[in-house]
């Protein structure tokens, strides 16, 4: 339906869609001191302002705000319609504490008390 508006027109509701999103979204990319706003995100992949961001390749993290939520190696990045489209081949949820070589029960006492 936007391919019968005018391009002027088409182009200021992406401009404002993306603004609107910029707004709203939290998330973002880290590459070492650069930061780059999520403009959009889905299970494989991630899509940025092609005007503010760099081609991007390798390992990056992913924030919510203040909180590192995701790892990703992105494998492969183009430029379209003015985002740029990244894809990743993994996406590593970050975790507070180190993973566990065994299974931990659940009712298991965390730690021993000596005899009083």
């Amino acid at each position: 339906m936007l391919e019968f508006l005018p391009k002027e027109v088409r182009d200021g509701l992406d401009a404002a869609r993306k603004k609107d999103f910029a707004r709203k979204s939290r998330l973002r990319v880290q590459l070492g001191e650069a930061v780059f706003p999520i403009t959009g995100m889905w299970h494989d992949g991630f899509s940025l302002d092609a005007s503010l961001t760099p081609n991007l390749r390798g390992l990056v993290d992913i924030y919510d705000g203040a909180r590192h939520i995701f790892q990703c190696l992105i494998v492969a990045s183009k430029a379209e319609n003015g985002d740029l489209i990244c894809e990743f081949k993994r996406s590593t949820a970050v975790q507070s504490s180190p993973a566990l070589d065994y299974y931990r029960e659940e009712n298991t006492p965390v730690a021993y008390l000596p005899k009083a």
